[in-house]
């Protein structure tokens, strides 16, 4: 998902150019950090406690020069109007939230305001279309059936999107539909973009799986397989990027 932001980026923005970016629920703060590390200004908005002390503890141990460019906010991001101007941010990232969101479509329509004209907006979310994929690989068969008719299901844990250590919750969550959120990021004036599948062969791993020698080849097969046809519609999630008109 990194190699996909970054391409986004840099197709929409001048190389070396300092962003202001805003990561909507940050998690353990890998993907703010890693920004911060590229140059750009980041904030980071969170409301779990631990998320934030384990995303404080990582930011204590980076050079002062990145420690400067970044910020961690406690908060909802649903209340985003509450903590920043509209049109405040060139990118803003919300990975792995909506599916903890019962009505998602006012906080979208909330991160988009934070956008300035032209800006990015990356989201991760669960793909309610291919929800019986994980079950059904797993042999799971009245759990791949059940699937087909429901965008709930019920995570393993939640983790950072980007790495870290995964946090049990046991919450009935929801996915999302690609032609849901394409109707409504055009609704909300952001519309989509590009979008990619991010886990589409990987997703039955467990999560406490050792890093495989070949890494490499297996980003390399992810991120072939997340841009193209019918892979990246079978993948656990999406990465959907719309433009703020």
């Amino acid at each position: 998902m990194a190699r996909q932001l970054d391409e986004q980026i840099a197709g929409r923005y001048p190389v070396g150019r300092r962003l202001r970016i805003l990561d909507v629920g940050m998690g353990q703060g890998t993907q703010a950090l890693r920004l911060a590390r590229a140059g750009h200004q980041v904030t980071g908005l969170e409301q779990d406690a631990k998320m934030i002390a384990a995303a404080r503890q990582s930011l204590a141990c980076e050079p002062d020069g990145i420690r400067e460019r970044m910020r961690i906010i406690e908060g909802d991001g649903r209340d985003t109007g509450v903590h920043f101007l509209p049109g405040s941010f060139d990118v803003v990232l919300c990975h792995g939230v909506l599916m903890y969101v019962e009505e998602p479509d006012p906080l979208l329509a909330g991160l988009a305001r934070m956008l300035a004209p032209g800006g990015l907006l990356s989201l991760l979310v669960r793909n309610g279309d291919a929800l019986a994929m994980r079950p059904g690989l797993s042999g799971d068969w009245s759990g791949a059936l059940a699937s087909f008719d429901t965008t709930a299901y019920l995570p393993h844990s939640r983790t950072d999107p980007n790495g870290g250590t995964p946090i049990r919750l046991g919450l009935d969550v929801r996915a999302d539909r690609l032609a849901t959120l394409t109707a409504t990021l055009a609704g909300i004036g952001a519309p989509l973009h590009a979008w990619y599948g991010v886990r589409v062969f990987t997703d039955t791993a467990a999560d406490d799986a050792e890093i495989p020698a070949d890494l490499e080849l297996l980003l390399a097969a992810e991120e072939r397989a997340g841009r193209t046809d019918p892979y990246r519609g079978t993948a656990a999630l999406l990465h959907l990027c719309g433009v703020r008109g």
